[in-house]
């Protein structure tokens, strides 16, 4: 296999990188990325096979470790994110896994925000203590809170910015040196923001967390994840995570993914716009009792997010006057946005938190973080925007 070109990519703009970064090519010379669908690797002799396996040899042994055409999706977003490595999962949520785990002991003690996707407040709260990592949830946007909330034994802090579904912006560079004053790992799902509106390397982050199903994929078809940090780190802690529990991606999802990423900026940039036009016509309507979206001036952590985000990005929350009945008569009235807990698609997807996404979270956490029964979830997809807002407008109508 040979490389497809002579430089790095460090020196590539985003878009650049996302369509030739990683790319390698077999003798065959393929225009596009090859599937290598293949669970093992063939070794002309037995000691070719012992150098492989004792790393003299850096050729792939087996896919559940690596894998050519997962090599290639890892190597371009590591590019784009400014990582110098990345590793690859079945999913987002196993990304999020992986990171947490192979940051953490028996003994350890993890502070996170409590704004968290429903499943990623299980692993804190739930999975970790089993295993005897202590854990806090603290007020993400307070940093007294996670100041007060650290302890000598404390290893790993964890957040999302832009979180779900309530889009608070936390100050990762902030809460960066809080986790370095202890010794700890800062984690960031950077899944909201995508890799092209926010860099939380370079605000300090040690790790940053994607979900490849959403903005990566953007077409709904199918899931991925990956976790980025230095080399050492992915080397030492996550690679054997990953060589003994097996939650690597799968070739033909690497492959999806690497197709995906060809588009992320054309179609983040369509959406973002789009995203704007709606929170900007829902922010003055009487019906709607809360609008939140990063990119506006009256977003609670708006000095913030100017600060760290370089756009608003796709997704915005609504809280309709008049709870769970009146937002699932906006719901049930749109046509061209669908119904789906999915984000980052190239369809317009809108979800109620409450009873979906964040219906584990229980009612009185759901109400601290500020989750009312009134709101709504809104991804803006690739449709014409004067028909978002027609559809929007017409579901107002209906309630």
């Amino acid at each position: 296999m040979t490389t497809n070109n002579s430089k790095t990519g460090k020196s590539w703009r985003p878009a650049t990188q996302l369509v030739h970064g990683g790319t390698t090519r077999s003798p065959y010379g393929e225009t596009s990325e090859a599937m290598y669908l293949t669970q093992g690797f063939v070794y002309g002799t037995a000691e070719a096979a012992e150098a492989r396996f004792n790393g003299e040899d850096p050729g792939f042994v087996y896919s559940r470790y690596a894998n050519p055409t997962t090599a290639m999706f890892e190597d371009r977003i590591r590019m784009l994110e400014g990582a110098e490595a990345a590793r690859a999962t079945a999913s987002g949520m196993a990304a999020v896994n992986l990171a947490l785990m192979a940051s953490v002991k028996a003994g350890d003690h993890v502070v996170a925000a409590k704004a968290l996707f429903g499943s990623c407040r299980y692993i804190v709260e739930v999975l970790l203590p089993r295993f005897g990592v202590e854990s806090t949830l603290v007020d993400g946007t307070d940093l007294d809170q996670w100041k007060a909330a650290v302890k000598p034994n404390t290893r790993a802090l964890f957040l999302e910015s832009p979180t779900n579904p309530t889009l608070e912006v936390i100050d990762i560079a902030a809460v960066a040196q809080i986790a370095h004053s202890v010794g700890a790992r800062l984690i960031v799902d950077n899944v909201f923001a995508t890799p092209l509106y926010q860099s939380p390397l370079s605000l300090g982050a040690d790790v940053v967390v994607y979900s490849a199903t959403k903005h990566i994929d953007g077409q709904g078809r199918c899931l991925g994840g990956v976790v980025l940090s230095d080399e050492k780190w992915i080397n030492d802690e996550v690679m054997p995570f990953v060589k003994h529990t097996g939650p690597h991606m799968s070739p033909f999802n690497a492959w999806v993914l690497l197709k995906g990423m060809e588009t992320l900026a054309l179609r983040v940039e369509r959406q973002t716009s789009s995203a704007a036009r709606i929170a900007d016509f829902l922010a003055g309507q009487s019906k709607v009792s809360r609008l939140i979206y990063p990119g506006r001036d009256d977003h609670p952590q708006a000095e913030v997010a100017k600060r760290q985000m370089r756009a608003g990005s796709t997704m915005l929350a609504v809280e309709i006057e008049g709870g769970k009945e009146a937002a699932f008569r906006f719901t049930n009235a749109l046509e061209v946005i669908k119904l789906s807990n999915n984000l980052g698609d190239a369809k317009s997807l809108i979800t109620h938190p409450a009873t979906t996404t964040h219906q584990s979270v229980a009612a009185e956490a759901r109400a601290e973080l500020g989750i009312s029964d009134g709101m709504l979830r809104l991804s803006v997809g690739l449709e014409d925007p004067l028909d978002l807002l027609e559809d929007v407008e017409a579901a107002l109508a209906a309630i």
